[in-house]
Parts: C-alpha cells; sequence; structure tokens
C-alpha cells in the first residue's frame, strides 16, 4: 500500500496568514463566510484524465501498478476528493461524456452539483463540465466555445471551453455576476500557434460574457489544462495582458519543449481576419465598408482604402486582453525555488494546470495590461498546496492508490467584496 501524501492550506487572507493545517480537518480556518458585506467562494480545478485517454496512452502510465488504472477503482477515489474538498465549484477537464452521463452527473448532483458540460468536436468521448452548488449560485448563461473552425485551416483541433455567467445567492441581492470559465487546450508543444488561437477564442468569449452595461467586467475564474509552463509565453501573455510574438518560434510558445530547432516563425497575425477575434481578443464587429453606387473607380479607391486599414491593424505582431489575471498558485516553493508540479506521470512532472482570477487592484502588484475597471475584483483567501515532483514519486507518481488521476486538483477560495 502506498503512502498518502498530505496537502495543507496555504491562507492568505491577513488575520490567518501563519496558520497552516493539515487537511481533513473539517473545521478549517478562514471558512467561506457570507454576509451582508462579502460573498466567499471555492473552487476546483481538476483534470480527471479520460478512461479513453488513458488507454490511448498507456505508455504514460507503466510506472503504475494495472489495478489502480481501472475506471471502478479510479472514480470511487475521484468522487472521495470532490467530497472532501466540497467546493462550491468545480472546473473539470477530460470528463468523458459515458462516464458523465451515467456516474460523474448524477453522483455530483446528488451531492448538490448542478453540472453544465461542452463535448470535444470531432467525435471526441470527453470534454469539460463546471458544476456549481446550487445553494450558492443561480445560472445566468452558458456559454460552449468549440475551437475546432471549419473554415480557418489553423484550427482543426477539437478542443474546446466552457463559460458560465453565475449569480451569487446572497440575502441583500446585491452582488455583481460572477464568470467561471474552464478549458483544455490543445496538448501538441509544437503548436504555439494554434494554442495562442484557441486562448484568444477562450478570452473573446469571456469578454462577450463578462461585459457590463457600465462598460466593466464582473469578476473572472479562468481554470483549466493549457498545456503551457510557468513563464513561458502563453503564460505570461494571460498574467501580463500583453504579448509581442515578432519572431517567436511555433514551438517556444507553451515552454513544454526545450528546443525549437527547425520550427518555423509564428506567422503575423497568427489567426486570420475571417475568425472574427481582433488582437485585443474580442470579437470584432464586422464593418461592411460603405460603397457608394457611382462609377466603378470610385468604388475601388474606397475598397482600397479599406483593405490598407485592415492589413496595418492586421500586421502587429502585439496580442492584448483586457483583464487584470494572477494565478492562484505562485509555481515555485518558496523556501527551496522548487518548482511545484500540477501533473506527473512516466513522461513528466510539471505545472499545466491554472486557476486564473481578477484581481483587487492591490492583489496584482501593479501588473500591466488592465485598463478596465474591475466592480470589486476577488481577493484570494487561500489555496491547497501544491507538491513537487519528488513528493509525487514518493507515492509513486500518478495515478496511484489514492490519487486517481495523473493531474493534481488544484483548490481556491475566493472573496468578493460587496
Amino acid at each position: 500500500m502506498e503512502g498518502t501524501i498530505k496537502r495543507h492550506w496555504e491562507y492568505l487572507c491577513n488575520h490567518n496568514k501563519e496558520k497552516t493545517k493539515i487537511l481533513g480537518d473539517k473545521n478549517i480556518d478562514c471558512k467561506c463566510e457570507d454576509s451582508e458585506n462579502k460573498f466567499d467562494f471555492s473552487v476546483m480545478s481538476y483534470n480527471i484524465l479520460s478512461q479513453n485517454l488513458l488507454e490511448d496512452n498507456s505508455h504514460l502510465y507503466r510506472h503504475c501498478r494495472r489495478p489502480v488504472l481501472h475506471w471502478s477503482f479510479r472514480f470511487p477515489n475521484i468522487l472521495k476528493e470532490i467530497k472532501h474538498f466540497d467546493a462550491d465549484v468545480l472546473c473539470l477537464q477530460e470528463v468523458q461524456e459515458d462516464h458523465y452521463g451515467t456516474e460523474i452527473r448524477p453522483s455530483l448532483e446528488s451531492l448538490g452539483y448542478h453540472c453544465e458540460y461542452k463535448i470535444r468536436t470531432g467525435r471526441k468521448p470527453d470534454g469539460c463540465a463546471i458544476c456549481f452548488k446550487h445553494s450558492k449560485f443561480s445560472l445566468l448563461s452558458v456559454n460552449p466555445v468549440e475551437f475546432y473552425r471549419p473554415d480557418v485551416p489553423l484550427l482543426d483541433r477539437d478542443n474546446v471551453g466552457l463559460v458560465l455567467l453565475l449569480q451569487p445567492k446572497i440575502a441583500s441581492g446585491a452582488s455583481p455576476a460572477i464568470c467561471i470559465a474552464n478549458t483544455h487546450l490543445l496538448y501538441n508543444p509544437r503548436r504555439g500557434d494554434i494554442k495562442l488561437t484557441q486562448l484568444a477564442m477562450l478570452l473573446a468569449e469571456i469578454s462577450s460574457v463578462a461585459h457590463q452595461k457600465d462598460g466593466s467586467f464582473c469578476p473572472i475564474v479562468m481554470c483549466g489544462d493549457f498545456n503551457s509552463v510557468p513563464g513561458s509565453p502563453l503564460y505570461s501573455f494571460i498574467k501580463e495582458g500583453k504579448l509581442n510574438y515578432e519572431g517567436l518560434a511555433i514551438g517556444k510558445v507553451s515552454g513544454q519543449e526545450q528546443s525549437s530547432r527547425g520550427q518555423r516563425i509564428l506567422s503575423i497575425p497568427i489567426w486570420p481576419p475571417n475568425l472574427g477575434i481582433s488582437q485585443n481578443c474580442v470579437y470584432e464587429v464586422q464593418q461592411v465598408p460603405k460603397v457608394e453606387k457611382t462609377d466603378s473607380d470610385q468604388t475601388q479607391t474606397q475598397l482600397d482604402k479599406t483593405e490598407v486599414l485592415v492589413t496595418a491593424e492586421k500586421l502587429s505582431s502585439n496580442l492584448q486582453h483586457h483583464f487584470s489575471l494572477s494565478s492562484v498558485y505562485s509555481h515555485y516553493f518558496p523556501d527551496t525555488g522548487i518548482p511545484e508540479v500540477t501533473t506527473c506521470h512516466s513522461r513528466s512532472a510539471i505545472t499545466v494546470d491554472y486557476i486564473f482570477y481578477s484581481a483587487e487592484k492591490e492583489d496584482v502588484a501593479g501588473q500591466p495590461g488592465a485598463e478596465v475597471a474591475l466592480v470589486g475584483g476577488l481577493k484570494l483567501l487561500g489555496r491547497l498546496s501544491l507538491l513537487t515532483e519528488q513528493d509525487l514519486w514518493t507515492v509513486n507518481g500518478l495515478p496511484n492508490e489514492n490519487n486517481s488521476s495523473d493531474h493534481l486538483p488544484l483548490l481556491a477560495k475566493f472573496r468578493l467584496e460587496l
């Protein structure tokens, strides 16, 4: 029998900074409390490893004892973890459709969750789910995002995202909505062009969903498996709100692989105009040039002018987005500088899973890219500690007897000041 790994709460709220407790103690400090002027909620992001993908990639699990790889062994463990952590919102990736229908959704509904699901396109058998506690939120809108676009040759992969708008249930009723996004970006380390475009599509949808009447955005939590490592250009773009990708090799975007020899450079622009998304990662209002019905020369001149304007915008190698996003995790242990890992199997042990959130202004330490005012913003109260690669190999890596995915669940507690 393998040992169990201990993960503890790291409290970031001032009155509890010095307290960390090993999980298992249900009466933990820094509890989520609602009152007239604040709304506390917890979010888990968890790639639960679909059984199909496990079986298709069995070379990644050579280190595992066979019995721990069976779904009949794995699902009870995964459910036990979800029950134990009792998060108000779950963002799950690699949720296999047949298991979702027969086991996952019914089990989660019995725990008080409402579930929304988006299967991958192209007859792929898994997808992303967002589940939330009825007692904490009501559902305002469900917005699935398909990254496959038959009209855009670049976008030939079947990844998806899901964006929900939720209304906190509070007595006073005076709370902004909260936007929750979940995705699983393309794995292929050499296709940073596709990854960045998928991310831009997700950000455009979030922008559309989270946009409020006064021009600001409601608070945002963006979770998922981004198949990119901390400090990579894709990661930096999320956190800093800008990326100049001129001269960047497509294999360098996600930082998963060191060598980029013989790889092509990202084209400028990365995606074609007919995607309908600007370099600011928002949906473009398609403007048809006004053409007077006069002689054909004048018509051609006007069309040429329009073309020049469009081309100038498209040839910028600067991407931007307008959210001020922070990462729940810091990715390195402060005392040792050793990296945290969120996934660990025979081939790699790295961070690829994240919870990003729109931070209160003092939470972001003056990050650039935050041009748009936030209503409230979220305060990070605490997070469930991550582990080092060495920690995980002491229990034979992932999956193991007690941890039934090749990813660890990420868990954060937030406060929305009202």
